[in-house]
C-alpha cells in the first residue's frame, strides 16, 4: 500500500521592480555559485505567506507585508527517490528597505536582473518556478518526475 507523501514545503519570493527581479547567488553546497530567488523552508505551523516574508527578510533585510505577496506559481519537485518538495513561488512588488546580503555564509551575492536577460546558471528547480511564472504555464510545474 502506498505511503502518504510528506513533501518539504519551500517558499520562493520574486522581488520585482518593473522588469527587474532580485536573484541570489548560492554560497552553500547545494548549487554553489548558481542563481535562484530568495527562498527557504516553511516552518511547522507557519502560514505560507508569513514563511515567505520571513525568509525574504532573513536573507535580504527587505520587509514585505505577507498579504501583499501574490502566489504566482507552484512546483512539485522530485529531488530524489526519497524527497519531494512543493515550491510556492510568490511575487512581491511592494516592500520596505533596500536588499542586502544578510546571509554571507549562504549567499555570495544579490543582483537585479531584467526578466529579459536572466542568467543562464539558475538552479533547475527554482528555474522551473521562474519560467512557469514568467510564461504563465498554468500555475503548476511538475519537475524531476519521469514520465
Amino acid at each position: 500500500m502506498p505511503h502518504t507523501a510528506k513533501p518539504v514545503i519551500d517558499t520562493h519570493v520574486f522581488l520585482r521592480n518593473g522588469d527587474k527581479l532580485l536573484l541570489s547567488q548560492r554560497g552553500g553546497p547545494y548549487g554553489y555559485g548558481r542563481w535562484h530567488a530568495p527562498s527557504g523552508k516553511l516552518d511547522q505551523g507557519e502560514p505560507c505567506r508569513h514563511g515567505a516574508a520571513r525568509e525574504l527578510h532573513e536573507e535580504t533585510g527587505v520587509v514585505v507585508d505577507p498579504h501583499h505577496l501574490r502566489l504566482v506559481h507552484t512546483v512539485h519537485h522530485r529531488q530524489n527517490e526519497d524527497i519531494e518538495r512543493i515550491g510556492l513561488f510568490f511575487e512581491a512588488t511592494q516592500w520596505q528597505g533596500e536588499p542586502e546580503n544578510r546571509e554571507p555564509d549562504k549567499c555570495l551575492a544579490l543582483a537585479w536582473y531584467s526578466v529579459h536577460e536572466l542568467p543562464d546558471d539558475i538552479i533547475e528547480y527554482p528555474a522551473a518556478g521562474l519560467h512557469g511564472y514568467l510564461h504563465d504555464e498554468g500555475g503548476l510545474t511538475e519537475h524531476g518526475w519521469t514520465p
